[in-house]
């Protein structure tokens, strides 16, 4: 948790075990993303018959949906050895050069923020997706040599929040590429009970719905919320988590009835109040609330703008009508407000 009180955009050193424990560990046990999961399941079983590893695969989508998850169940039903790195991990390309050498054949190698890839170790991996060989320089200047390394044939799983900056050289060298999308509030009902029986706490199914539908579409959210929700029925009630229970939960952590917190609600306040609906630049927003322009852009706006609750605009952010409801307001007469279809409605 913050210092605050609030639940923290990114996890804690606990909640990270947690989540760890409650990853599926197959691809039946993975709710939601059906269409994704079908088209996995036909390339696993494509590719195990006729005895090759699996072809690249790029994850997109925001945080918290099941890519890192997704990487370990693929490695694990193809019976190979994950190797996870992330983009900023890797420095150098020499970084990159000992990780693939260090492959073995069928390997899955993950690698998370895959945007963050420097442009020059990004075309290490171009020979090594392509031809599974590894091109290295030894010498400097007049007498240096080009030597080609051959690599046993792998499986690189990419995961990226924003596809929109990875290039085009290295996203056509996956061989598939999926986009994770919000969950609907019956998947993650689901999650929260499983996840529930998991850890041992009695949840009704009035309490699961409860916690589903503020958890923001988002499975690593439903199973954080669950956890507070754990803590809160064991210190003020009798250990079960009940509709009323949750309720009283998620009002001490003030998470309102479309999963926004304390934060979210900062946000839309300060369009509204300060900046008159907006437009409002990021950076300008984000000193209003005291958060870095890039939280603001990447940990709270995706949801609001998904929700219909923030416009992007190319002046700046703007309020919607939903905005000044979710707030009990009404907009200013004389008002031009975005709809949800980004056209102004005139109240």
């Amino acid at each position: 948790m913050r210092e605050d009180g609030l639940l923290a955009t990114h996890p804690t050193d606990a909640d990270h075990a947690s989540e760890v424990l409650l990853r599926p560990k197959a691809l039946g046990e993975f709710v939601g993303q059906r269409m994704i999961k079908q088209r996995l399941a036909i390339s696993m079983e494509a590719s195990t018959k006729l005895g090759r590893p699996l072809d690249h695969l790029l994850l997109s989508g925001p945080p918290g949906l099941g890519k890192t998850t997704l990487a370990r169940i693929i490695a694990a039903e193809m019976g190979a050895q994950l190797r996870s790195t992330s983009g900023p991990a890797v420095e150098r390309p020499g970084d990159l050069a000992a990780i693939l050498s260090g492959l073995e054949y069928g390997d899955v190698l993950f690698i998370d923020e895959i945007h963050r890839l420097a442009r020059v170790i990004e075309e290490v991996l171009y020979s090594a997706m392509e031809d599974f060989a590894l091109d290295i320089v030894v010498g400097k200047g007049p007498t240096a040599q080009s030597l080609r390394l051959t690599l046993p044939r792998f499986t690189l799983v990419g995961a990226t929040t924003r596809i929109g900056t990875v290039t085009a050289p290295l996203r056509d060298r996956f061989g598939m590429v999926d986009r994770l999308d919000y969950y609907e509030a019956d998947d993650l009902k689901r999650i929260v009970m499983r996840s529930a029986t998991i850890i041992g706490v009695p949840i009704t199914d009035g309490a699961a719905a409860y916690v589903a539908v503020r958890s923001r579409g988002t499975p690593r959210i439903a199973n954080r919320l669950l956890t507070r929700m754990s803590e809160y029925a064991v210190a003020r009630a009798d250990g079960r988590i009940t509709e009323a229970t949750a309720e009283a939960g998620m009002e001490l952590w003030e998470v309102d009835d479309l999963g926004l917190d304390k934060v979210d609600r900062l946000i839309l306040d300060a369009i509204v109040s300060k900046f008159g609906g907006g437009p409002v630049g990021l950076t300008t927003l984000a000193i209003a609330v005291g958060e870095e322009p890039e939280t603001v852009e990447s940990a709270y706006e995706p949801f609001l703008v998904q929700r219909g609750l923030v416009a992007r605009t190319p002046r700046g952010r703007m309020a919607t009508a939903l905005t000044y409801q979710h707030l009990g307001q009404q907009p200013p007469p004389g008002s031009a407000q975005f709809s949800l279809l980004g056209t102004e409605a005139h109240p």
